[in-house]
């Protein structure tokens, strides 16, 4: 029997680079590309193969949205933290 397929632990999932995005990526394209696949699979249109195929590469456009989403929370909460730690040694 295989070895049972485990998905990263959230610090595997925090310690990704943003090159590990693919070069010029964008997330709203690939949120579009997303919703393309979505669309084609529910309309019926793909033989079973391609559905499976088509659903492998859907999962890949979300981790690497999840990962973009990941990496800019972690900015974002830096800088709220340098607001809020000037805040309170009373610099503006």
């Amino acid at each position: 029997m295989p070895p049972k397929k485990t998905s990263p632990s959230k610090s595997t999932k925090d310690a990704i680079a943003p090159s590990d995005l693919p070069a010029n990526w964008h997330y709203e394209r690939t949120v579009s590309e997303i919703e393309a696949i979505i669309g084609r699979i529910e309309a019926g249109e793909l033989e079973l193969a391609e559905v499976f195929q088509q659903f492998s590469q859907a999962v890949e456009y979300l981790n690497q949205c999840e990962t973009f989403l990941n990496q800019h929370q972690q900015q974002a909460d830096l800088l709220i933290e340098t607001l809020l730690d000037r805040e309170e040694s009373g610099l503006s």
